[in-house]
Protein backbone atom coordinates (compact mmCIF):
# COMPACT_ATOMS: atom_id res chain seq x y z
CA UNK A 1 0.00 0.00 0.00
CA UNK A 2 1.48 3.23 -0.87
CA UNK A 3 1.40 5.84 1.87
CA UNK A 4 -0.45 9.16 0.64
CA UNK A 5 1.75 12.13 1.31
CA UNK A 6 0.15 15.49 3.02
CA UNK A 7 -2.05 17.33 0.98
CA UNK A 8 -0.96 20.55 -0.51
CA UNK A 9 -2.13 23.59 1.28
CA UNK A 10 -2.84 26.11 -1.63
CA UNK A 11 -4.63 23.65 -2.94
CA UNK A 12 -7.45 23.08 0.33
CA UNK A 13 -10.72 24.23 -1.64
CA UNK A 14 -9.99 21.01 -3.89
CA UNK A 15 -9.26 18.56 -1.05
CA UNK A 16 -10.73 15.12 -1.38
CA UNK A 17 -12.43 13.46 1.90
CA UNK A 18 -9.27 11.66 2.46
CA UNK A 19 -7.23 15.18 2.22
CA UNK A 20 -9.35 16.79 4.45
CA UNK A 21 -8.59 13.26 7.15
CA UNK A 22 -4.86 13.56 6.92
CA UNK A 23 -4.51 17.16 7.23
CA UNK A 24 -6.62 16.94 10.77
CA UNK A 25 -3.86 14.25 11.59
CA UNK A 26 -1.08 17.13 10.88
CA UNK A 27 -3.44 19.53 13.26
CA UNK A 28 -4.09 17.32 16.03
CA UNK A 29 -8.02 16.76 15.36
CA UNK A 30 -7.46 12.95 13.80
CA UNK A 31 -10.24 11.77 16.27
CA UNK A 32 -12.48 13.72 14.05
CA UNK A 33 -11.00 12.25 10.70
CA UNK A 34 -14.23 9.78 10.54
CA UNK A 35 -16.72 11.87 11.21
CA UNK A 36 -15.77 13.74 8.72
CA UNK A 37 -15.11 11.41 6.44
CA UNK A 38 -18.79 10.38 7.35
CA UNK A 39 -20.41 13.77 6.71
CA UNK A 40 -18.37 14.40 3.15
CA UNK A 41 -16.03 17.02 4.48
CA UNK A 42 -13.79 17.98 1.53
CA UNK A 43 -11.65 20.84 0.96
CA UNK A 44 -15.03 23.28 -1.38
CA UNK A 45 -16.69 22.19 1.92
CA UNK A 46 -13.72 23.86 4.52
CA UNK A 47 -13.38 26.85 2.35
CA UNK A 48 -17.24 27.89 2.51
CA UNK A 49 -17.09 27.70 6.26
CA UNK A 50 -16.06 31.31 6.21
CA UNK A 51 -19.85 31.94 4.98
CA UNK A 52 -21.76 29.48 7.74
CA UNK A 53 -24.22 31.56 9.95
CA UNK A 54 -24.24 30.89 13.74
CA UNK A 55 -27.26 28.54 12.95
CA UNK A 56 -25.11 26.70 10.37
CA UNK A 57 -21.63 26.44 12.76
CA UNK A 58 -23.65 25.28 15.59
CA UNK A 59 -25.28 22.54 13.00
CA UNK A 60 -21.60 21.34 12.05
CA UNK A 61 -19.97 21.28 15.35
CA UNK A 62 -23.17 19.04 16.49
CA UNK A 63 -23.21 16.51 13.70
CA UNK A 64 -19.42 15.98 14.09
CA UNK A 65 -19.53 15.88 17.95
CA UNK A 66 -16.72 18.74 18.29
CA UNK A 67 -15.64 20.21 21.06
CA UNK A 68 -15.37 23.88 20.76
CA UNK A 69 -12.01 24.37 21.56
CA UNK A 70 -11.78 22.26 18.88
CA UNK A 71 -13.63 23.68 16.16
CA UNK A 72 -11.82 27.27 16.81
CA UNK A 73 -8.75 24.99 16.10
CA UNK A 74 -9.95 24.11 13.40
CA UNK A 75 -10.61 27.38 11.90
CA UNK A 76 -7.21 28.91 13.32
CA UNK A 77 -5.40 26.30 11.16
CA UNK A 78 -7.72 27.10 7.67
CA UNK A 79 -6.73 30.98 8.28
CA UNK A 80 -3.24 29.98 8.42
CA UNK A 81 -3.69 28.69 4.99
CA UNK A 82 -5.62 31.12 3.85
CA UNK A 83 -3.42 33.88 5.02
CA UNK A 84 -0.34 31.98 3.56
CA UNK A 85 -1.81 31.74 0.01
CA UNK A 86 -3.01 35.54 0.01
CA UNK A 87 0.14 36.53 0.76
CA UNK A 88 2.03 34.22 -1.75
CA UNK A 89 4.04 32.52 0.58
CA UNK A 90 3.19 29.20 -0.31
CA UNK A 91 5.18 27.42 -3.44
CA UNK A 92 3.06 26.60 -6.39
CA UNK A 93 3.54 22.41 -7.03
CA UNK A 94 2.02 19.59 -8.46
CA UNK A 95 -0.53 17.91 -5.64
CA UNK A 96 1.40 15.13 -4.31
CA UNK A 97 -1.87 12.57 -5.63
CA UNK A 98 -1.51 14.36 -9.43
CA UNK A 99 0.55 12.12 -12.45
CA UNK A 100 3.82 13.40 -13.06
CA UNK A 101 3.34 14.07 -16.77
CA UNK A 102 0.38 16.50 -15.46
CA UNK A 103 2.44 18.88 -13.76
CA UNK A 104 2.26 21.74 -15.90
CA UNK A 105 -1.49 21.88 -16.17
CA UNK A 106 -1.67 21.93 -12.28
CA UNK A 107 0.65 24.62 -11.73
CA UNK A 108 -0.94 26.58 -13.89
CA UNK A 109 -4.53 25.63 -12.41
CA UNK A 110 -3.24 26.51 -8.92
CA UNK A 111 -1.86 29.98 -10.37
CA UNK A 112 -5.13 30.71 -11.61
CA UNK A 113 -7.01 29.43 -8.38
CA UNK A 114 -5.04 31.36 -6.26
CA UNK A 115 -5.08 34.88 -7.94
CA UNK A 116 -8.83 34.67 -7.89
CA UNK A 117 -8.96 33.01 -4.33
CA UNK A 118 -6.39 36.10 -3.57
CA UNK A 119 -9.75 38.20 -4.54
CA UNK A 120 -12.15 36.76 -2.92
CA UNK A 121 -10.01 36.94 0.24
CA UNK A 122 -9.68 40.14 0.32
CA UNK A 123 -13.25 40.90 -0.25
CA UNK A 124 -13.74 38.44 2.54
CA UNK A 125 -11.70 41.38 5.02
Amino acid sequence: MITAGPPEPLDFFIWTVEDVGLWLEEINLGSYREIFKENGVNGEYLESMSMFTTEQILRFIRRCHMKWGDFITLCKELRQIKVACLKGEQKVRRPWWAPCCLSVVFVRAAKRNRQSRVVSLKLEQ
